[in-house]
């Protein structure tokens, strides 16, 4: 298994109180893209107060990036500006809280991340949010007016393939 694209791992023991600005390096923001599937990753900045709670790792902050993606609709590129509030618990994996019980997972939950040992890797857990926050069906400033162009059928992500299927021929009504 490769290293993650954006590791950053840190020691649990030597994390409490601390404010840690995790950036990402060009060669890092490439590889992000390249996984994520986005033209590019032009910046990607979070930044994240940790404080333990024994075993347990707190971190709260902000995510902040920068990205160029590709229109569902038109197929060009633009821009696109993320800033999210993140909220990571890193807990131990064999602490076994949650086996077999079954769990009420509320929304305002903080995301829990296990880990073995007394490190965690910071960056990545960044990296996942940062996935989870991309639109991957995202529309670009120009896509009504593709839209337009294409038709009203084009609305309907599956236009395109009834107009091949009716061949042409069969023409539009």
């Amino acid at each position: 298994m490769s290293a993650p694209e954006f590791s950053r791992v840190l020691d649990v023991r030597q994390c409490d109180g601390r404010e840690v600005v995790l950036e990402a390096m060009p060669e890092e923001r490439a590889a992000l893209a390249d996984r994520f599937g986005v033209v590019q990753v032009k910046r990607l900045k979070a930044t994240m107060v940790l404080q333990r709670e024994g075993n347990d790792l707190q971190t709260t902050g902000q995510l902040e990036a920068d990205l160029i993606q590709t229109c569902a609709i038109s197929g060009e590129d633009f821009r696109v500006r993320i800033a999210e509030s993140l909220v990571l618990r890193f807990v131990p994996a064999s602490s076994g809280n949650h086996q077999d019980e079954d769990l009420e997972i509320d929304s305002s939950d903080p995301d829990e991340i296990e880990y073995t040992g007394t490190e965690i890797d910071l960056g990545e857990a960044i990296a996942q949010s940062l996935a989870l926050a991309i639109d991957p069906f995202a529309t670009g400033p120009n896509a009504e007016a593709a839209r337009a162009q294409l038709g009203g059928e084009a609305a309907s992500p599956f236009a395109a393939l009834t107009a091949l299927k009716r061949g042409p021929d069969e023409g539009s009504n």
